[in-house]
């Protein structure tokens, strides 16, 4: 068995107290060994940890204790390395940033489809299928025939919405994420905006690739993970991805290969802005980070999106 359990969860609920609930949880991963990030706002929870067996289900134990945490969207995966070095548990203003304080997507929410659904939705003709992700996942695999919205972060979705849709003449939206939470609040907003049918894939890409059979599959390419995989492919294995030191962007073997490319310093999307300096530094701290590889250490300087 791999060393490392990951969850990914989330779910929109009510949290009044959301600050102190942070708090706790903070000390309880703490005490656990677990890494990665958490966020909690009075919205709900979100957020991917790793750690031992034990240590990942004394949280879970903990949100199940709480009590309003009985409709949590969870999944679980395998490392053999850690995905994360760090751990942060945050109260925020949103567990997913869209800037919209009206969105309730536990109030109002569109309908939910699993696999064997979505593939039939994708075969009708006057159904628009958008990827809410940001255009950097979209880059890496995606459904045939989805809109790419060209975000660069959620929050910019309203404006792609009013920019491009129009409830009149395309009144039937399909949508998928990564993990499922992004879809929820923009299922939500859609339904506000005057959208009659609001579609979203329940439990996003990763729950589609674990249900669907192989020969049922639609997507295309990789998905972008928010960890040390960088991606998965279709059979949720760790993928060919990795990503750029500098400005963060995912890698494929073609980018690598970028003369523009240099490991830990820069790559194409950012080359522009590597100044001398800059690079200097990200050299320093890739060579910092190799050589604590080599003594099976983490360095402390690693970040992890």
């Amino acid at each position: 068995m791999p060393a490392y359990r990951i969850l990914a969860l989330y779910q929109f609920v009510a949290l009044p107290d959301h600050a102190a609930l942070c708090e706790r949880l903070r000390g309880l991963c703490e005490q656990a060994g677990l890494c990665g990030t958490l966020l909690l706002a009075a919205e709900g929870i979100n957020g991917t940890v790793a750690g031992s067996e034990s240590g990942t289900q004394a949280l879970l134990d903990a949100l199940a204790a709480d009590g309003r945490f009985t409709a949590l969207n969870l999944k679980q995966s395998w490392a053999d390395s850690a995905p994360f070095h760090r751990l942060k548990v945050r109260s925020k203003a949103e567990i997913v940033t869209m800037g919209r304080p009206e969105v309730d997507p536990a109030a109002l929410n569109g309908t939910r489809l699993n696999a064997e659904q979505w593939n039939a939705l994708l075969d009708e003709p006057d159904v628009v299928l958008i990827d809410t992700r940001n255009d950097y996942e979209v880059a890496v695999g995606r459904f045939p025939g989805a809109l790419d919205p060209g975000t660069r972060r959620f929050r910019d979705f309203p404006d792609f919405v009013a920019r491009e849709l129009d409830p009149q003449t395309q009144p039937r939206i399909a949508m998928y994420c990564t993990g499922g939470i992004r879809c929820e609040k923009a299922s939500h907003y859609l339904l506000r905006q005057g959208f009659e049918e609001v579609y979203h894939l329940d439990g996003g890409i990763l729950q589609y690739l674990e249900d669907v059979p192989a020969a049922q599959n639609r997507w295309q390419g990789e998905c972008f993970v928010f960890d040390g995989r960088v991606s998965v492919d279709a059979q949720l294995r760790p993928g060919v991805y990795s990503q750029c030191h500098s400005c963060r962007h995912p890698l494929g073997p073609q980018d690598r290969e970028h003369p523009d490319y240099s490991a830990g310093e820069c790559c194409a999307h950012c080359v522009d802005r590597a100044t001398p300096e800059r690079r200097a530094r990200l050299a320093e701290r890739e060579r910092q980070v190799r050589l604590a590889a080599e003594r099976g250490e983490a360095h402390i300087g690693r970040k992890d999106r």
